[in-house]
Order: C-alpha cells, then structure tokens, then sequence
C-alpha cells in the first residue's frame, strides 16, 4: 500500500511539475506571437493579455503549490534554531498547525468569492473558472502543511486539527468575540517567528483583521486575483525565468571572462568584474537571493585565486546581491510602479544615476581594497577583449534590446519582458548549446515557477492585508500625525530612512511594497516629495534592508552558499553596508540625482 501511494504522489508530483512549465512557456510565448503578428500582419490574437495575465494566476499558485511540496516558500529566520529540542518540536507543531489554519481559512474564502463572481471576463471561459486555482491552491497547500509538513502521526493529527478549529472559529466563536483578534494576531506572528512562510503571516493577518471588523473576508482572495492579474505583474515571471535561463546557462562564466579582459588591468579589476556581473544579474532577479546563490559558487573561488580576503570577497558577494535594483528592468521597480500608481518608466529612468552611484561607492571601495592586497592584474590585451565581446554579444543585447523596445514604442513592458525569455531560451540552448533541451531546461523553469510562486502568493495576500490597511484609513491617520509632529521635509526623509531599513531587513521587498507603500505616499504628498523620487528612495532602503542585522535576507542566502556564521557574514558586508548607507543618503537629499534622468529622456 506504501507503494502504491508512493507511485501516486510520483506521478502527481511530475503532473505538478508539467503544469507549471507549459503555463510559464505559455506565458512568454503568447506576447511574443501577438507582437509578431500585430507587426507583420496588423493583427493578434484576441485577448492576448487577459490569457497572459490569467496564466500569471495559474503560474504563481501553482508555484506556490509546489513550493509547499519542496518547504521552498521565503520565511523570516525561525527563532527555534537556538532553541532546545523540546521547543523545536512544539515551535513545529505550531508553525504547521497555524500554516494549515490560514490556507483552509484562505480556501473558505476563495469559494466565498467563486460563488459570487458571476460577471465573465474577457475570455471565452468565465472569470469564476479562471478564479478556481485559489481554492484549489490555498486547500492543497493546507493539507500539505497538515500531513506533508510533520514527520509524526501525532505531528500530523495535530496539524489536521486546523482545519475543524477554523470551522468552528469562522462559524461560531470569532463573529461573537472580536476581543479574540489580537490575542491571535499575536500568536500568527510567534509562528511567523518561528519559520512559518511569509504569506502566512501577511493572508493571515488580514483574514483575521476582516473577519474582526466584520467585513467580507472574500476581499482577501479578491484583492489577490485583483492584484496577480495586474496588466504589469506578468513582468516578474517572465522577467524572473530570463534570469534564470542566463543564470544556469554559461552567461555567468562569459560575463566574468568579458568585464575581466576589459576591467583586469585596474586595481581591484576583477572585484568590479564581480560587481558588474551580480549587477546585471539582479535586475532580473529581484534580489530574491539567486545572485549569491547562483553566482557565489562561481565567483568566490575565483576572487580568492586572485588574492583577495576570503572576508572581503564574502562582503562584496553577499552586497552586490542586491545592487542592480534600481536599473531596469528592475522587478520591486515595477512592483512599485504598480502599487504606487506612477509611471514604470519613470522610475526607470529615474533609477539610473541612482544606480550608478551605489555600483559606483562599491567599485570605488573595491579599487582600494585591490591596491591593499596587492592583487595581481591582468594586462590589457585589445584581441582578448574584443575576442571576449564578440563572444557574449547576445547575452549584452539583452539590455539593449528591452530599453529601445520599451522606450523606442517597439513593444509593451510585458511583450518585453516575453521577448527576452524566448530570446534567452534561444540563445542559451540553440546558439551556445549551454543548456540541454531535454535535461536542464525543465529543472531551470521548475526552479523559476517555485521562485515565482512564491513572491505571487506573497505579493497577493499583501494586497488583502493592504486593503484592510487602506478600509481603516490607517495612511490617513499616520498622515496626520506625522504632520503634527514633523515639520521638515528633510526630517521626514530621515525618519523613513530609518524605518525603511527596518523594515527592509524584517520583510521581503515585494511584501514590503505592497504593505508599506500605501502608507507612505500621503505623508510624501503632503511634503511636495516627487513620487519617482520617493519611489528610489523607497528600493534603495530595500536593497540595504538585505544586508542589515540581524535578519537581513541576503546576510542568511551567503551564510548559507559560503557555509559560514550569519556573524561572519554580517562583519564581511559591515563596510559595504555603511557605504551604500552614505549613497543611499546622497540619493535622498539630492533629488535631482533621480529627477534628472526623467526630464532628460
């Protein structure tokens, strides 16, 4: 019988993994076509973008799916890794019982809004169809924390538990004892503490929240498919698989060969080959991690061959992890984009000389650091260089090709972002034969829909709990009193400094935006503060979040890649941190920095 259920969860597990290919695939070909088609036959096809941003839903839950098979879902470092055994095993039962709560919770209302979707969109299927993957997502990933989750019976029954308590709480208990919200709120957050996902605390919070005020608790699964199926947010993924695709393919490895035959001959020439690299990597990653996880292997070895500390070659790995955020296409600038209601455009101007100025703080630094350790150079050679350009020529397109067609008016963001995940798949597979049709291929966009699933479930339970944020009229309220008691633009402007950071280092980026942004905006109104500039303000303060104790993310993903202390890591990128400090100062109190690229283009 073991077996027989063995074989089963096999063959389900590979039928999760084919979905999710074939949609993402899908994805970035259904853009592609109807670009092809509006261009050299002046037509498309019909209702392109409403499939493509119903393949974004179907895309990220069933990520999301399988990232709760895989325990791959972004959490906060669990506090029961220095606690007893005893502890750990309670802090387990309570993770998995809450985690399991909260999807069968976040199920409830996903059939609530099924129900009563009854207006159809714009494909030939109704909308309540293509709104089915949310309770099926958020009830399969329910019995997965409840029985895949714990390794005993008991652990198990536990768990499975949840799923009457919520019952009989949504039904009977919570309607009739509001004062139990906040008793637990908190202890939603003390699982969260203890290493439950990220989105269980954000969809949680915010079922909690509306079910306390007595307010639908289908907004919550609404506000997720309201937000998943943004025209923009499609970006991500495909965004998202063409740094994957470069990543696993030998971009990496040519790139470094490039900036090094071009840059090796300065001090600390390969250190800026390393900073340039993780820099272009980045702005397709979003700085989820998989620059240090991806390029440290690579990258490490070869700084310590050059003669560079092990301490500092650490530093600049764990810092350039997160550097490239505010050049495009920058995913949190699209995020933000969105959230905020401005221009993606904009801000991508706006980002450059800002961007220029963190590489360049880094690279200044690491030109010291060169001429300190002595570390040999490489001799300029003209053939090598030219020989190393020729032979990364349609990985540097990629760049070129997404500013002229978004800025030349050739193609639409999304029909960009398309365009180069087909164009990466090409060249990756067809012209460098890095990657192997057959055995890489489907691992590479396995590892990318897990990624993408989670920061979409991340990113669509944040905008329920920011709707509750924004139902209660909370930005109003800080509004007004940071009117009342701050006076300065200029003290303002510090004071979110400091609260940015901190929260850049507790959440991840995407959550962040989405939660945070809609609190900030009206006091910025209110100190005439550009909103493009506000908006660098806000992603520079995140990138530094990364690298900011105690929890900051990119601090644990190098702890983890170079196997070393989250301590050692954190004294390795101290003075990378302070300097991104002092530039991320300079970008706050000279707006002109960002304003200036916006006029100019």
């Amino acid at each position: 019988m073991k077996l027989i259920f063995g074989k089963l969860e096999s063959y389900f597990h590979k039928f999760e993994n084919g979905v999710a290919m074939i949609l993402l695939f899908a994805m970035a070909l259904i853009p592609v076509i109807e670009m092809v088609f509006r261009r050299l036959l002046n037509t498309g096809i019909a209702g392109s973008i409403v499939y493509v941003q119903h393949l974004t839903l179907w895309v990220g839950f069933v990520g999301a799916i399988i990232a709760t098979r895989d325990k791959r879902h972004l959490t906060i470092t669990s506090l029961d890794e220095f606690m007893p055994v005893p502890v750990k095993k309670a802090a387990s039962i309570l993770r998995n019982f809450i985690s399991t709560a909260i999807c069968f919770a976040l199920f409830l209302a996903s059939i609530q809004l099924v129900r009563s979707e009854s207006i159809a969109g714009n494909l030939a299927l109704p909308t309540w169809v293509m709104e089915l993957i949310l309770p099926i997502g958020f009830m399969i990933m329910a019995l997965r924390f409840s029985f895949g989750y714990s390794k005993t019976l008991s652990g198990k029954i536990l768990a499975a538990l949840a799923f009457p308590v919520v019952l009989i709480f949504s039904m009977w208990l919570l309607p009739a004892m509001p004062y139990l919200t906040l008793p637990l709120a908190v202890l939603i957050v003390i699982a969260i503490a203890f290493g439950a996902p990220i989105f269980i605390g954000l969809g949680g919070l915010a079922v909690l929240f509306y079910f306390g005020a007595g307010e639908p608790v289908a907004s919550v699964p609404a506000e997720t498919y309201r937000i998943v199926t943004d025209s923009i947010l499609p970006t991500i993924p495909l965004f998202t698989l063409t740094g994957y695709i470069l990543a696993e393919g030998g971009a990496s490895r040519r790139m470094v060969k490039l900036f090094n035959s071009w840059f090796g001959w300065m001090p600390g020439g390969l250190a800026i080959a390393t900073i340039l690299v993780c820099t272009f990597f980045t702005t397709f990653t979003g700085a989820s991690g998989v620059t240090i996880l991806a390029m440290g292997g690579l990258l490490l070895p070869v700084l310590l061959k050059a003669g560079y500390e092990k301490k500092f070659s650490v530093g600049l790995l764990t810092a350039t992890g997160s550097i490239g955020l505010l050049f495009p296409p920058s995913l949190p600038l699209i995020l933000y984009g969105i959230s905020a209601g401005i221009s993606i455009l904009d801000l991508f101007k706006g980002g450059i000389l800002p961007g220029v100025l963190l590489v360049l703080v880094v690279v200044i630094f690491s030109v010291l650091q060169g001429v300190k350790a002595k570390v040999k150079r490489i001799p300029f050679v003209l053939k090598d260089a030219l020989s190393s350009l020729w032979e990364t020529k349609w990985e540097l397109l990629i760049p070129v090709l997404i500013l002229y067609g978004i800025f030349g008016g050739w193609t639409s963001l999304v029909e960009a972002a398309a365009f180069v995940a087909i164009y990466a798949f090409v060249v990756e597979i067809f012209v460098y034969k890095d990657i192997s049709l057959k055995t890489d291929l489907p691992k590479i966009l396995l590892k990318c829909v897990i990624l993408v699933g989670g920061v979409l479930v991340i990113i669509g339970v944040a905008m329920g709990f920011t709707s509750y944020i924004v139902l209660q009229q909370i930005p109003e309220v800080i509004r007004d009193w940071v009117a009342l008691h701050i006076s300065s633009p200029l003290i303002f402007l510090f004071v979110l400094n400091l609260v940015l950071l901190v929260v850049g280092c507790l959440m991840d980026i995407f959550s962040a935006i989405i939660v945070v942004v809609p609190l900030i905006i009206p006091i910025a109104k209110h100190f005439g503060i550009d909103p493009v500039h506000l908006g660098i303000i806000f992603i520079a303060n995140l990138e530094l979040g990364y690298l900011t104790p105690p929890v900051g993310m990119n601090l644990f993903l190098s702890a983890y890649r170079f196997e070393m202390s989250v301590g050692e890591v954190t004294k390795a990128s101290l003075k990378f941190l302070l300097l991104m400090l002092l530039a991320v100062l300079i970008i706050t109190y000279i707006p002109a920095l960002t304003t200036a690229m916006v006029k100019l283009l």
